[in-house]
């Protein structure tokens, strides 16, 4: 999977990983690879939805909230295989921190999932490129 930074509300620099990790993880298992990727707290809400870009409007979310504002399941159940292939024109993209609004668009690097290797961990980082966005920046008044 390759994940690539889109906006923040401190994204100041191009930020992008390439993570192996088994089909049948979980957009809460891909919640918690982003964050041990990009070092955040993992202190706010997040979602994922399916968009043509960040910005649209016609996206199907992914949030752990049914249409309601009842809790739901959805991230701990839907898988990436379950997504994956995506319809046409349509991106997987993940926000996080509602205020703040960091959202990265996640895709496959391959089109045909791959025999994991039996000595190796998952998930796994396999290429980082950019610099990594600060969640929290340091103030020019120290704070």
């Amino acid at each position: 999977m390759h994940i690539k930074l889109v906006t923040g509300r401190w994204a100041e620099k191009d930020w992008g990983a390439t993570v192996a990790l088994d089909a049948a993880s979980t957009l809460a298992d891909v919640h918690g690879v982003i964050q041990q990727a990009v070092e955040f707290d993992n202190d706010h809400l997040y979602g994922f939805f399916v968009a043509r870009t960040p910005r649209s409007r016609d996206r199907v979310r992914y949030d752990g909230e049914d249409d309601y504002g009842r809790a739901d399941d959805t991230l701990v159940t839907t898988t990436l295989e379950s997504l994956f292939p995506l319809p046409k024109d349509r991106r997987l993209f993940y926000l996080f921190d509602y205020g703040d609004s960091w959202i990265f668009e996640i895709s496959r690097t391959r089109k045909k999932p791959f025999e994991a290797a039996s000595d190796e961990d998952y998930p796994c980082l396999i290429s980082e490129h950019g610099d990594k966005p600060q969640q929290y920046p340091e103030s020019d008044f120290g704070i």
